[in-house]
């Protein structure tokens, strides 16, 4: 026999939250501030621009000036992509991301300390 259980109605996630145990909570703050982008552009100047050339009419936005080793261009670029829900790709020098994405990686750009062109 099933027994019925009063229900519980949450008016807020600060509700649920407190059904989770204490060191679960802790562990959610943790990986929140992990989250933040470990890069820091230190006030350097990138460009980012929309290009179509030679690829049959596609829009591509390209990150130009970015001067890294070519594990930190890969790092910033699946940063870049999980931001902006697209593929990409790193080569000669910039990094490019499919689609018209320059909103969207400038915020991302600025959060990680980079003065945009």
């Amino acid at each position: 026999m099933i027994q019925n259980k009063p229900t519980t109605k949450f008016t807020s996630l600060a509700d649920l939250e407190g059904l989770l145990p204490e060191s679960t909570r802790l562990k959610d703050t943790s990986e929140k501030a992990q989250r933040k982008y470990k890069h820091d552009g230190k006030q350097k100047t990138v460009s980012v621009v929309l290009d179509t050339k030679g690829r049959k009419g596609k829009m591509v936005t390209l990150v130009v000036g970015l001067q890294h080793n070519p594990a930190t261009m890969e790092d910033i670029a699946r940063l870049l992509k999980q931001h902006c829900g697209a593929g990409g790709t790193v080569k000669e020098g910039a990094i490019e991301i499919q689609g018209d994405q320059r909103e969207r990686v400038k915020d991302i750009l600025k959060d990680m300390n980079y003065t945009i062109r």
